[in-house]
């Protein structure tokens, strides 16, 4: 076993420092995603006992997402990529400070906070999706994102049991309100000492400066669409279970609990076929994340109670990590065909990759809401989840046909001619 371990360790440290470091600046994020993820929601279903301003919290974080990849990528031309990489960590500590500090909840104190939040994780996901591409290749990107996911769900299974400990421990409503404020204040020290790990890498920015091209390769509007179904489950999926345990299991302590259940074995499993999968597996991996994820929600939307809800969180720590484990390394492969083909900086696909994700998950929360106020909100909490992962089946067929076209891309002679492409790139140029 200690052999095994001691494998594994030297396959980490045969990786390059922007690899090693990259990875241990996720990590030390990751013990505040959490919270971001799954206490902030809590928090505002706490303080309002309203499901539709969790939804409406979470929609303005979509709407300040797509926002911030545009400002980051002008950004990019004058400021270092980990700078900007760095304030996208810290400022969703700004956002939950914004949020401790409102009285009274308000749509338009929800909305800044959740728009606050939607700045932070654009910058942060922007240049961490970069330099994603920039440290990795095809043939490791299986391993970068199943390591990352490992540490991310161990860390699933400490901090939701420690701050709902935390939080239960404390009595009365301002006694818990002094839990979050503390928690918050230390969520805020986390991204300060990640963005000093990230400021060990050796990071460059793009070297293309133009960002915003209208027309693409057909087979990155094939990405675009399965895009669209990820963020079909986005939209609802972060806060789905905040709301699903407080509803039905009552209080924050039970959220951790019910978080952790299983927790352990998942990242095992994650990490094994991250690590061991070649990638030609990605399709059976992501169809098994996807089924296990439609056959979670039904069983919340069947049983509707604290069995169900426990079922659907254990199938959910399992099918998220394997779902992103296959599609953000079919996203990047992607990306390094049709650059190649039509001679533009990766970015450029990363920011117009966004307009797919926010396509779904203004559907995905709208989906929600209109249940919510046309039906009411058992409904919606029964039913909308269920909905979503039976259309995200439809993802498993389109990523078929996105790996096939781009595998018969790559096998092709390049044919292009460079003074073709790049005159049709100046003219959709804005």
């Amino acid at each position: 076993m200690l052999k095994k371990l001691i494998t594994e360790v030297d396959h980490f440290k045969s990786q390059s420092h922007n690899f090693k470091i990259l990875v241990l600046t996720n990590l030390v994020y990751a013990l505040v995603q959490p919270v971001i993820d799954i206490f902030v929601a809590a928090y505002i279903m706490r303080n309002s006992d309203d499901t539709s301003m969790v939804v409406t919290y979470q929609l303005a974080i979509y709407t300040g997402i797509p926002l911030t990849f545009l400002i980051n990528g002008f950004l990019l031309r004058y400021v270092s990529i980990r700078l900007l990489y760095s304030i996208g960590m810290m400022m969703s500590g700004v956002s939950m400070i914004i949020m401790m500090s409102l009285t009274t909840l308000t749509i338009e104190g929800i909305g800044v906070a959740g728009i606050t939040m939607g700045l932070s994780f654009g910058l942060y996901w922007a240049n961490r999706d970069y330099l994603a591409i920039y440290t990795t290749n095809d043939d490791n990107r299986n391993y970068y994102y199943g390591l990352e996911t490992f540490f991310y769900t161990l860390i699933a299974i400490i901090i939701p049991v420690a701050i709902g400990w935390f939080i239960q421990s404390k009595s009365g409503a301002e006694g818990k309100h002094d839990a979050y404020v503390i928690i918050t204040c230390i969520v805020f020290v986390i991204t300060i000492c990640a963005s000093a790990v990230c400021f060990r890498g050796r990071f460059e920015n793009p070297v293309q400066k133009k960002y915003i091209f209208f027309k693409f390769h057909p087979l990155w509007y094939k990405l675009l669409s399965l895009a669209s179904f990820k963020g079909l489950a986005q939209g609802f999926l972060v806060t789905a279970p905040a709301m699903l345990i407080f509803k039905i299991l009552g209080e924050e302590g039970a959220l951790g609990n019910a978080q952790s259940i299983g927790a352990v074995l998942a990242a095992i499993i994650i990490y094994f076929v991250g690590r061991f999968s070649k990638p030609s597996d990605r399709i059976k991996t992501f169809t098994v994340g996807l089924v296990l994820f439609a056959i979670g929600a039904c069983a919340n939307g069947i049983l509707f109670n604290e069995t169900g809800v426990i079922v659907f969180l254990l199938l959910l720590l399992m099918a998220k990590p394997l779902m992103d484990l296959a599609y953000y390394p079919i996203q990047l492969r992607v990306i390094d065909i049709v650059s190649k083909i039509e001679r533009r900086g990766e970015f450029a696909y990363i920011l117009n990759h966004e307009a797919g994700l926010y396509l779904g998950r203004l559907l995905g929360a709208g989906t929600f809401l209109m249940l919510f106020y046309f039906v009411s909100e058992d409904f919606a909490l029964q039913y909308a989840v269920a909905i979503i992962a039976i259309l995200q089946l439809c993802s498993i067929f389109i990523s078929k046909n996105i790996i096939a076209h781009g595998n018969r891309i790559a096998t092709e002679p390049d044919t292009v001619e460079p003074e073709k492409v790049m005159e049709e790139a100046a003219s959709n140029l804005v």
